[in-house]
């Protein structure tokens, strides 16, 4: 017999199990996990924004990344700062979806971002003659713009097919929200959610997957047919930085996938693999875009130290 349709706005989140003595540590980690995430993402942002020299497309498609783990970011800090500092165990039905929704925005975003930075390189590397011609400022707006359009329309779908079904459980067995926990309220066959879910992600990761390995087995090709060693260099170091983000992102996110297949897997291990998977990538591609790529690098030190000085 089917349990009742639970018509409660409240949820009760189960990952949350702070003592008294623990409410503060957690509070202070995560607020400083935000701040530098938010720091290091904004600092980014703004050195590309504010310097002509990276009005180029390499650097306008990369600024999509930071607004890409802002967004994420965002969603799951907000939630787990209020949590932390309130320990009331509790979200609203709205506000999860929400934040779920936007959790998986970035994850779909990120995928596809890193994998239009993976083609703005081949043209540059592979093409070099035909690039200014191809990455004119309206191909760039098209490129950016298919990116997020298809974040959004294919979460979009998913939320739909979940939204359309009722719920009759009110806890979720993890630090916050997102589709697979969002599908476990539910009191109705979810086997086209599931489908769906499965379809979105092998797809998402087959073109991507396919086609960073493309790109970059022809980038690698040309890098060593090229006669100029400078040239090679600096390519395989910018390829050598984006292959970094990706793989790192890859890495978080195949474990977070594959932790909510194994049923056997412990759930403490679980919610930290999820928190993981959206507490590193956005503190760290920043920091490795800032480090590695000699341009932005070298215009972010010198306005830090004209900041310095003029104080």
């Amino acid at each position: 017999m089917d349990s009742p349709v639970n018509v409660s706005t409240v949820l009760t989140l189960k990952g949350f199990n702070l003592s008294s003595v623990g409410v503060f540590p957690a509070f202070l980690f995560s607020t400083l996990s935000y701040l530098t995430i938010l720091f290091c993402n904004l600092t980014l942002m703004l050195t590309i924004v504010l310097n002509k020299a990276l009005h180029q497309p390499m650097y306008l498609i990369l600024l999509n990344l930071p607004i890409n783990d802002l967004t994420g970011s965002s969603a799951v800090f907000s939630q787990i700062m209020k949590e932390t500092l309130t320990n009331s165990g509790t979200i609203q039905y709205t506000a999860c979806v929400i934040q779920a929704f936007f959790i998986h925005i970035y994850a779909t975003g990120s995928v596809l971002i890193l994998t239009a930075m993976a083609y703005d390189r081949y043209i540059a590397i592979c093409c070099p003659l035909q690039y200014n011609a191809i990455m004119t400022n309206a191909n760039i707006m098209r490129l950016i713009t298919a990116v997020w359009l298809s974040c959004f329309i294919l979460i979009g779908v998913l939320f739909y097919l979940l939204l359309r079904l009722p719920h009759c459980r009110s806890e979720i067995s993890n630090t916050y929200c997102d589709n697979p926990s969002l599908l476990t309220l539910v009191c109705a066959d979810t086997s086209i959610n599931n489908v769906y879910g499965l379809v979105v992600v092998a797809v998402t990761q087959l073109f991507a997957n396919g086609m960073i390995l493309y790109t970059y087995l022809q980038i690698l090709i040309t890098c060593f047919r090229s006669k100029s060693s400078d040239t090679k260099a600096k390519a395989l170091q910018t390829c050598a930085t984006h292959l970094t983000v990706f793989l790192l992102l890859e890495c978080f996110g195949l474990f977070t996938i594959i932790s909510y297949r194994l049923q056997n897997l412990s759930p403490h291990f679980r919610r930290f693999l999820g928190l993981m998977a959206l507490i590193f990538p956005p503190a760290l591609n920043p920091l490795i875009y800032g480090l590695k790529t000699k341009e932005i690098r070298e215009i972010t030190i010198h306005s830090l130290r004209k900041k310095i000085h003029s104080f």
